[in-house]
């Protein structure tokens, strides 16, 4: 009995594993679907860019732009570099240029450093400004500035992966520039430009540039009308003091070197004319005197006018500066022109004032002659008392007249050939030394200003 419920059992086995094999596939195939159906609900679906944003700095962040990253530890170190878009209005009276720029910052944020989107950066819309921190930047030597908004806000906000943060922005700035102008118009200036942080003291804050092949780029084509923007411009820091800390500050310095066409051609030119015109009087013959003096007048007033003119647009300042040399020495020669016909005219009409001195003299010492003959005569006869003039009377027209005697005149002559003849070799002498000497003046002038103070110019670092 023993045994057939044994084999019965195994029968029983056998026959219920014949009934199963079959159906193992399908089995296999639900348990399958049901983990696929499992693992699709434990996964989250994607997150839409609005949520992305709001989860790394909106309403769902913990993201609190009124700090700094990095709070209480190391400094944030901003990398700045501008873009000259133009470069225009150097201005000598106020001393400032007008520059537009695309000023750009890129610092690390490790607060947005992002996994869950899958693109490298994100360019974000300028209103996104407000929701992060940003570096307090400002230009310490501005004047005056501002932003463009046409026709959106000229501002840039990038994020990339790593919470690198990149910000650029248009700005039209008025800087101030301190000018030399002791060699105006052949001048060389330097204006700065001043990244300064105003809140931040360099233990919260540090400004640096790009590097120096791109930390300063310039538009294609940027021409100045008076100015050539030189290709050398020199970086550097100018870490400002303060009672309330040390602040980090980056300058970069613009060289500027003026064109003098202009000037030429406005001033140079025709104060040179002006002198030269002034000595066409010295060919004018002496006895036209208002020819020559009208021409002397007119020089002098054109030379004063056109200083004036090259005084208009500069500043007033205490020094000398080159063109105030040029002038001076214009209306000097002018002014000396005229004064020259002075002397010449002096010297001409000296021998009527000899003559009439020769005139006077003779005329007294006849009249003495007459007096002691007379007087020699009516002693003899005793009338000598005849001789006393009565009150009131004196000696009538008929009692002297000097004669005009043959060698008086030919002594008149001879002085005034003389005289006149000195008066043209003063006209003589003037012809060859005032455009000798004003030769000598622009050789001298040419030399200083072009040659060895442009060398010392350019040699300052």
């Amino acid at each position: 009995m023993g045994a057939l419920r044994a084999g019965a059992l195994a029968f029983l086995l056998l026959l219920l594993l014949g009934c199963l094999l079959p159906w193992r596939g399908p089995l296999r195939l639900v348990s399958g679907r049901e983990e696929i159906k499992a693992a699709s609900r434990s996964s989250p679906p994607p997150m839409s860019p609005s949520d992305f944003l709001d989860k790394l700095m909106g309403r769902t962040s913990r993201y609190d732009a009124r700090i700094r990253p990095n709070f209480k530890g190391p400094p944030v170190n901003v990398t700045c570099n501008i873009f000259i878009n133009s470069f225009s209005s150097v201005t000598e009276t106020t001393m400032d240029y007008r520059v537009n720029v695309f000023l750009r910052q890129q610092w690390n944020d490790p607060r947005l450093a992002y996994r869950e989107y899958p693109d490298d950066s994100l360019d974000l819309d300028p209103s996104m400004l407000d929701s992060i921190w940003k570096p307090d930047l400002f230009f310490a030597n501005e004047k005056g500035a501002n932003f463009h908004e046409v026709t959106t806000d000229n501002k840039l906000l990038r994020i990339f992966k790593n919470g690198n943060v990149l910000y650029s922005i248009r700005l039209t700035l008025v800087l101030s520039c301190p000018m030399d102008l002791k060699n105006f118009p052949m001048d060389i200036q330097t204006c700065t430009m001043q990244l300064e942080s105003f809140g931040y003291t360099m233990n919260d804050l540090m400004f640096e540039w790009l590097e120096e092949q791109e930390a300063v780029q310039v538009a294609e084509g940027l021409t100045l009308p008076q100015f050539i923007l030189r290709d050398e411009k020199d970086l550097g820091y100018c870490t400002k003091y303060y009672n309330t800390g040390k602040f980090t500050c980056i300058e970069v310095k613009f060289h500027l070197e003026r064109q003098m066409g202009y000037y030429l051609i406005q001033m140079y030119i025709p104060s040179l004319l002006i002198v030269i015109l002034s000595w066409v009087s010295f060919w004018i013959n002496m006895d036209a005197a208002p020819a020559r003096v009208g021409l002397g007048i007119t020089t002098v007033l054109t030379m004063t006018t056109q200083s004036a003119g090259s005084r208009a647009s500069l500043p007033k300042v205490s020094y000398v500066k080159a063109i105030d040399i040029w002038m001076a020495v214009c209306l000097l020669f002018v002014f000396a022109a005229l004064l020259e016909y002075a002397a010449v005219n002096f010297v001409s009409r000296q021998h009527k004032e000899f003559m009439r001195l020769r005139r006077r003299q003779r005329r007294q010492r006849m009249e003495e002659e007459l007096v002691r003959e007379s007087r020699f005569y009516l002693r003899g006869y005793g009338l000598g008392h005849c001789l006393q003039p009565k009150d009131g009377a004196g000696e009538g027209p008929g009692i002297y007249s000097p004669p005009a005697t043959s060698m008086l005149l030919q002594e008149g002559e001879s002085l005034r050939r003389r005289y006149i003849d000195r008066a043209k070799r003063i006209d003589t002498i003037s012809r060859a030394v005032f455009p000798f000497t004003f030769l000598v003046f622009n050789i001298f002038y040419w030399v200083v200003y072009k040659v060895l103070r442009s060398e010392d110019i350019h040699s300052v670092p």
